[in-house]
């Protein structure tokens, strides 16, 4: 059994627009049986833009679904005491950077349910390249691979139980819930890294850094003013507490941004959830339109220490009205995620 290795990081140590799993069988008799062999929708389909995008999530959840209960129906009752905990269990809906309790992969599971575990792993990626970023070229950062990083059971994963796999470990927390938490991107907070510098080559979401850059550096002095501001990074799920529907945000509103500006933000946006499922994209997306679309996000740029030219900004926050994305490039990668259609 692979032994974990101790992570080396410092600073590691019912909405108008929900639409339910029991809401989902109940119209699958009806439009949202097309959508489930893959027809296409009428207009006049009584579903709306982000209850579609759930349908399509819920599809393909149901393929990791199935291979969960299959796990829960292999366990021994041992296994079952340790590693299935209450659905209200208050870490449920944290994020880990290391395994959760005892619940290290190579060290609790016998080799069939290891295989399947990361078959359900893999199946939350975007294919090859989306797996790629997230096992962190397949080391999982200072976990050492697959084996060493935890999962766990919240619920009981059976027909018409509520349930939540999480996969945890050194810089990620990732879900497989069956959409039980409904109304809810992602199953739950995310939380993603990597140990290189987030403006080095070596670290696996560079490409998110630069990409920000490129907003970054089409401020205009007037935007600066109010998009790039002192502060200090706060780690942990708390930090992306999800903001009031009318909360006053700061830095530079999306309105206020150039159409070119405008764009390249949408494209961002893009490119942070394409590591993840199409279809869990697709329902960020949605849910950023039904929250009142872009216009209602706002993007901060924060220097913690000495910015250089290189590297001018410590970490970006894009955040709305239900929306939280906080990502810092130094010293090294640390994002948390937080996106609902459940507004406080």
């Amino acid at each position: 059994m692979a032994k974990p290795l101790a992570p080396d990081c410092p600073d590691c140590s019912g909405d108008p627009n929900g639409f339910g799993r029991r809401d989902f069988l109940r119209v699958l008799g009806a439009s949202a049986a097309a959508l489930a062999i893959g027809a296409v929708l009428p207009p006049s389909s009584p579903l709306s833009p982000l209850a579609l995008a759930r349908a399509a999530r819920m599809k393909k959840q149901a393929e990791a679904e199935s291979l969960v209960f299959d796990l829960f129906r292999s366990m021994g009752a041992d296994q079952r005491k340790q590693l299935v905990l209450p659905w209200n269990t208050a870490a449920r809906l944290g994020t880990h950077n290391a395994p959760v309790g005892k619940s290290v992969v190579g060290e609790q599971y016998d080799k069939k349910q290891v295989e399947l575990l990361h078959t359900i792993f893999k199946s939350l990626c975007n294919g090859d390249e989306g797996y790629e970023r997230l096992s962190r070229k397949k080391g999982f950062d200072d976990s050492g691979n697959f084996e060493s990083i935890g999962a766990v059971i919240y619920g009981e994963p059976v027909e018409g139980k509520k349930f939540s796999l999480v996969f945890a470990g050194h810089h990620i927390t990732l879900r497989c819930d069956g959409d039980s938490e409904e109304s809810t991107a992602f199953g739950g907070p995310l939380y993603y890294g990597h140990s290189p510098n987030g403006f080095s080559a070596k670290n696996v979401f560079q490409y998110q850094t630069k990409m920000v850059g490129e907003i970054f550096g089409s401020l205009n002095d007037a935007q600066k003013k109010v998009g790039v501001l002192p502060g200090k990074w706060v780690d942990g799920v708390a930090s992306v507490k999800l903001p009031a529907k009318d909360a006053k945000l700061a830095g530079v509103a999306y309105s206020t941004l150039s159409k070119d500006q405008q764009e390249l933000t949408q494209t961002v946006m893009k490119e942070l959830v394409s590591p993840y499922r199409k279809e869990d994209g697709d329902e960020v997306m949605e849910i950023i339109k039904a929250n009142g679309g872009f216009e209602k996000l706002s993007l901060a740029f924060y220097q913690e220490g000495q910015p250089t030219a290189k590297e001018p900004w410590t970490f970006w926050r894009l955040e709305g009205p239900g929306f939280v994305w906080s990502f810092r490039a130094l010293p090294h990668v640390h994002t948390f995620v937080n996106i609902s259609s459940k507004l406080g």
